[in-house]
This record gives C-alpha cells, sequence and structure tokens, in this order.
C-alpha cells in the first residue's frame, strides 16, 4: 500500500501547477528559459529510481531485521513498523505544506534526499557496529534485551528516514511535471509519456528491491543488504545534483490548508453573525485560477456556518483594492467552499481507514506467521519472508490487467454499453474483501499454529504457500477499496485542490497506522490477564492466539461495510448537475465579472 499511496499523492499534487504563471518558471542561476523536457527529466527519473529502490528495499524486511537482529517481542516490532510507517505519511504533508509556502520543490527534494540517506546510513551502521544492536539470541524466549542507547539510535535512523520521505514523496513527480509546458500539445505528450516511464523505472526499482537485495539482506548479509541501498540513494543525490543547471525552478505559490485555517478562524470570530442577507466576499477569478479547468465553485448550502467566514461585517474590512486587510478576519466564498468540499470526503475518509487497517496486517502479522513457516524450496534455497509481499502487488496488477483489457472489452461488445464498475460498487467489494482477508488469515493461522504444537516445533512443517491467499487478498483490496477511494477524492475536489486530495489520502493511511497500532495494544493489555494465552505478544507466535486478534479485524471489518451501506455511500456522489445558490458577488473592483460566473464547478456537493 505504502508503494500506491506515495505514487497516487504524488501525481494527484502536481495538478495544481501544471499551468503556471509565466514568472514562477523562473531559474533562480539562469532567469527565465523554456521548459527543462526530457533533458531535465532523466536526471530526476534516475534520482527516483535509486531513491525508490533505496527505501522500499528497507521498508520490505524492517520486520524481519527488527525481530532477528534486536531481539524485540513481536508486539513491539509491530508497534515500531506501523507507527514509522504513520509518522513517514504524516511527515509527507508536512513536506508538501513547506514545499508549497517556502522551499519550492528543488530545495524540498534535496534536504529530503540528504534526510534519507542520513537515515539509512545510520541503519546500516546498526548493523555493520554489533555493539549499536544486542548480541544474536539462540535460545528463545530468554534473548539479550537491547539497551535504551542501542534503541535511540536505531529510532534516530528511522525518524531521518520519515524526515526524508516528508521532502522526496510529495515533491518528486511533480517536480517532473514542472519540467514541462504542458499548454502546448507537445507538452503535454511529453508529460504522459513521463508518467509512462516514471512509473516502469518505478516498477522496476520495485522488483529488485523485493527480490535481489531484501534477498541479500535474508540469506547473505543485513550489513551488504543496507549498504546496498545506501550507496543507491548517494548516487540518487548524484545524479539530482549534476541536472540541477538544467531545470525549471517554480516559486512556491502557498499552501491551501493555511487558508482553511483562516477560514475555520474567521468563522470562529464571527460566531455570532448570520449569513443570510449579508454580502459575502466573492472576488472575481484570478489569473491562477482561470489557468485550471473546473477551479471555481459556487456556493452550496451545507455547513453553513462556515459562510459566516466571507460576511463582510463592516466595509474597512476591504482595502481600497478591495482585498481583505487581514486574511484571518475574512475570506472568500471560494476558501470557504475548499473546506466545505474537504468536509465532505471525511465519511468515505473513514471507510478508507478501516480498509487500510486491514492491508497493514499483512505487511507486519503476515510477514512473521511466514517466518514460521516451512520456506524451503529444494535443498538450499529458503524463501525470505520479504517476498511475500510481493503478492500483493501481483495480485493487484493482474486484477487491473483483467479489469481493463479483458472484463471491459468484452462487456463492452457484449452490451453495448459502458460496463466499468461504479464506485460505490467497487468500494463494496473491497471491504468484504478486507473482510474475506482476515477470515482467511485466521483459518490459516489456526491450522499454522495447530501444526506446529503438534510436533512441538517452533517453525510449523506448513509451507508457506497456504499463506498466499491472504497476502493476494489483501492486494485485491487494494485494487477495488483504495484505488476507487483514492479516485473519489480526486473527482470530487476542484483541479486547484487537488494536492489536497493527495495529502487526505496519505492521512488516512497515516491514521490507518496509528489506529491499527492502537489496536493492537488494546487487544494485548486485555488478553495478557488471567494467565490465559494471550493473542498477541512475545516472540513466538505459536504461544499467541493471533487468528482470534484476525478475527477482531474481521469483526471492524464488519462493522465498516455497514458504515458504508447505510451512511457513507450517500456521499458517494456523481457528477450530475445539481440546484445551487446562486453567489453575489462583492461591488468592487475586485467583484466577479458576469463572465467569471460562469465558470463554476458542480461536484454534486450539494445534495447532502
Amino acid at each position: 500500500m505504502e508503494n500506491v499511496s506515495t505514487n497516487s499523492h504524488c501525481a494527484l499534487e502536481l495538478e495544481h501547477e501544471q499551468n503556471p504563471a509565466p514568472s514562477s518558471s523562473s531559474s533562480p542561476a539562469s532567469g527565465r528559459r523554456e521548459a527543462g523536457g526530457w533533458r531535465s527529466v532523466k536526471y530526476i527519473i534516475g534520482n527516483e529510481s535509486f531513491e525508490k529502490l533505496a527505501s522500499m528495499s528497507l521498508i520490505s524486511n524492517l520486520t524481519v531485521y527488527l525481530l532477528t537482529n534486536y531481539n524485540l517481542s513481536a508486539i513491539f516490532v509491530v508497534n515500531v513498523v506501523q507507527i514509522w510507517n504513520g509518522s513517514s505519511n504524516i511527515t509527507s504533508i508536512i513536506g508538501a505544506f513547506i514545499s508549497d509556502t517556502y522551499l519550492g520543490r528543488f530545495r524540498t527534494l534535496l534536504c529530503g534526499s540528504i534526510a534519507s540517506l542520513l537515515g539509512i546510513l545510520t541503519i546500516t551502521l546498526t548493523a555493520g557496529i554489533h555493539r549499536l544492536r544486542p548480541q544474536p539470541c539462540k535460545d528463545r524466549p530468554y534473548c539479550e534485551r537491547p539497551e535504551g542507547w542501542q534503541l535511540a539510535i536505531l529510532f534516530t535512523g528511522l525518524a531521518l528516514l520519515s524526515i526524508g520521505a516528508g521532502g522526496i514523496r510529495p515533491c518528486n513527480i511533480a517536480f517532473g511535471a514542472d519540467q514541462f509546458d504542458t499548454k502546448t500539445e507537445k507538452g503535454r505528450g511529453q508529460l504522459e509519456s513521463f508518467f509512462n516511464w516514471w512509473y516502469f523505472t518505478f516498477t522496476i526499482a520495485l522488483v529488485i528491491a523485493l527480490t535481489g537485495v531484501v534477498y541479500v539482506q535474508t540469506n547473505l548479509s543485513w550489513t551488504l543488504g543496507f549498504a546496498i541501498p545506501t550507496l543507491c540513494l548517494a548516487f540518487s543525490i548524484t545524479i539530482f545534483l549534476l541536472g540541477r543547471h538544467t531545470y525549471i525552478y517554480k516559486k512556491p505559490q502557498g499552501s491551501i490548508f493555511s487558508d482553511m485555517g483562516k477560514v475555520i478562524v474567521a468563522a470562529y470570530r464571527k460566531r455570532k453573525l448570520e449569513p443570510s442577507g449579508r454580502t459575502l466576499y466573492n472576488p472575481s477569478t484570478t489569473t491562477e485560477e482561470l489557468t485550471l479547468e473546473n477551479s471555481r465553485i459556487v456556493q452550496t448550502d451545507r455547513f453553513i456556518c462556515l459562510d459566516k467566514a466571507a460576511i463582510i461585517a463592516d466595509p474597512s474590512e476591504l482595502n481600497d483594492q478591495g482585498m481583505p486587510r487581514n486574511a484571518w478576519r475574512l475570506c472568500s466564498l471560494q476558501q470557504v467552499e475548499h473546506l466545505k468540499c474537504l468536509i465532505g470526503i471525511l465519511p468515505a475518509w473513514v471507510t478508507g481507514i478501516c480498509c487500510f487497517i486491514v492491508m497493514d496486517q499483512q505487511n507486519t502479522f503476515g510477514v512473521l506467521q511466514v517466518m514460521q513457516t516451512k520456506r524451503s524450496l529444494g535443498p538450499h534455497f529458503k524463501i525470505p519472508a520479504g517476498w511475500m509481499n510481493l503478492i500483493s502487488m501481483i495480485a493487484l496488477s493482474l486484477w487491473i490487467y483483467i479489469y481493463e483489457c479483458v472484463y471491459i472489452p468484452l462487456v463492452r461488445r457484449i452490451t453495448k454499453k459502458a460496463p466499468r464498475l461504479s464506485m460505490k460498487q467497487r468500494i463494496r467489494i473491497g471491504i468484504l474483501l478486507s473482510i474475506l482477508c482476515m477470515l482467511v488469515a485466521a483459518i490459516v493461522e489456526k491450522k499454522r499454529r495447530d501444526s506446529a504444537l503438534k510436533h512441538a516445533l517452533f517453525i510449523s512443517p506448513m509451507s508457506f504457500a497456504l499463506l498466499l491467499p491472504q497476502f493476494a487478498l489483501s492486494g485485491l483490496n487494494e485494487a477495488f477499496a483504495a484505488v476507487a477511494i483514492m479516485e473519489f477524492f480526486t473527482l470530487q475536489m476542484p483541479e486547484s485542490m487537488r494536492t489536497v486530495a493527495g495529502a487526505v489520502f496519505f492521512l488516512s493511511l497515516s491514521i490507518a497506522n496509528y489506529v491499527g497500532s492502537f489496536i493492537v495494544n488494546i487487544v494485548h493489555k486485555a488478553t495478557s490477564q488471567g494467565g490465559k494465552t494471550p493473542w498477541l505478544g512475545g516472540h513466538d507466535l505459536n504461544q499467541n492466539r493471533l487468528d482470534y486478534y484476525y478475527y477482531v479485524i474481521a469483526a471492524v471489518g464488519g462493522l465498516n461495510f455497514v458504515y458504508f451501506n447505510f451512511y457513507a455511500s450517500r456521499f458517494i456522489t456523481s457528477s450530475k448537475e445539481t440546484r445551487r445558490k446562486e453567489v453575489q458577488p462583492v461591488h468592487s473592483s475586485a467583484a466577479a465579472k458576469p463572465q467569471d460566473e460562469e465558470r463554476v464547478l458542480d461536484n454534486g456537493h450539494n445534495r447532502h
């Protein structure tokens, strides 16, 4: 999930600056010039490919590394991985804000890459210097625990990697898109080709990371396995800097997140006023808005308390140019409607969080299950546990291929109608797959545990192949629910808010990590009382009842299915025309012209 969500956020973020004002395409060194095009993009793609190879080599195998080299309990490892993933998603939102408001994409990318290099170098040192981690454990569960300072070094490396992710994820693909002039047919074609090549090289790097590098880490040497991605990341920074004279540098334009904060503050300050019968501040379409399709929204009737932020309580609130004297006291109606759009997608956002919680289980507990199964293929080869994440990716890719290249053409040929599944249908299917995934995982875990206890073995004689279905179902859950929710966020936002749509999607991943960690700790604490077999915790899954925990997550999925069908599905709307209340423009030098009023967007929000 990490991979798809990263790509999606970056792709969404670039939308609002694809047609910048002419002055924004200047380079600090060379002034205004033509877009860099492919001569710049080749450096950016090279940087992204080696960076992803480095980061995914660590993400895919972090659970195994912590469990085998730090002698940590399974419950502690799961908490570390989930909190670290969640923090990396949170810093991505912060990185997007800093990039849009202060540093710009080039400097944010460079700072993020340097932070990631320092982070992965720290992790490599923990693998290469034995004093930085506890002694290897030969007699579980009686293992030497890591010292506090050893964990501090480990967590410092992970924190630097999270900071680096915050700078790299939201900016890389967007910075590449900045190099093309999308006002021309040639530029738009080059941009489309750029996405294809970017995703192609990203996939190649991902396959290498999940096969070759993970194999080296698990079967040969952790030090060498981390040194390879460290060198790759250093190489990616070198490539990025080599192209610095060819790049187009766009100036920071400000973040829409700060505008939303202003709306909340202004609405609170004017909470005693009523918007009915009052003049609302609605300036004309700006030059930036004119470059964006569907950038202007008309006033809606929902969340009407937020309209108070646009009330002109006193003419003195506007200056001689018709602009607010205090942006934290008076906001435009467009700023208010942007916040309403965000609030309107929150019900579906909650559904997404529950789906992502299920997907997270296979990255942690699923890998732990694999480690305690028979993984040998022949007398000399053992499947690395980190390879199992490939199954989810293969299932996702295979379904997308079947859906796009087989199902749609076949149904269209038979019915002569548009055969695509609706967003609601795909989300429902995704939720049901998430429940099925947990039920299958619980059944298989009971079989694995019973087999291990029957033979009094730590490693169950059951083959790892029996775990393949639950990883495949996790990938299908992502292919249906996650992709549909991401699409909903994108289509229900005006083009000027595509960055926010990506940020909200990223935030849902982060919240899923934190909520998942919270559930794990609650279940562990509740089931560790009374001398009974705990459901979670310890080094040995055979001494736990992980299958019961999976049933709990399946129940969460069941509640999510009920919640979506009876409440959240009403907010999944089409783009059909709905009645809107006309916006009353301000009669000033900044007032909206009649032709501007025709440039509005109807996303179906007013029906809620």
